[in-house]
């Protein structure tokens, strides 16, 4: 299956899926009027799994990790706006496509669930600033889904914005 939108594509490998999203919202704001959200510009958001998505997650995964099993990958390309690019954070150069074992920790998960393990890394690819974020049921699997990610992450690319 092939996905394509916003600059970005992926083809991905039998057993995986994804979407896009284009709806964040910002944190909210206090106002003399009470407290409101604002919509963040749409900019993409690419969900890829090894399992079946619920249709409701929120960027970094809520909604996904917790269904997660020990054999399943969570995969986010969140990007993030033009003035982030040429920033220290996002100093990395592409989107990392061969991950290992040892990149991921519990301490990278943006929520610590029993036996997951996280990666994080802020990058820029095409003139675009994006983190990828990176999730796996069961750090004992690491090798595996390592592997597994990668292949998939190899079949992902990033285009000037649409």
């Amino acid at each position: 299956m092939r996905l394509s939108s916003h600059g970005l594509s992926a083809v991905l490998p039998s057993g995986w899926e994804g979407a896009f999203t284009t709806a964040r919202e910002a944190p909210a704001v206090r106002t003399a009027a009470g407290v409101t959200t604002r919509a963040v510009p749409s900019l993409p958001t690419l969900h890829l799994a090894n399992f079946a998505l619920p249709p409701d997650r929120g960027d970094f995964g809520s909604g996904a990790v917790d269904v997660m099993g020990a054999r399943h990958a969570f995969v986010s390309v969140l990007e993030y706006g033009p003035e982030c690019v040429g920033t220290a954070l996002f100093s990395e150069a592409g989107l990392p496509r061969h991950l290992t074992a040892g990149d991921f920790s519990p301490r990278a998960l943006q929520r610590t669930r029993s036996g997951q393990a996280g990666l994080q890394v802020f990058f820029t690819e095409a003139g675009r600033a994006f983190c990828l974020y990176v999730v796996l049921g069961h750090r004992g699997n690491a090798a595996t889904l390592a592997g597994e990610v990668s292949r998939t992450l190899a079949n992902v690319t990033i285009g000037p914005a649409a």
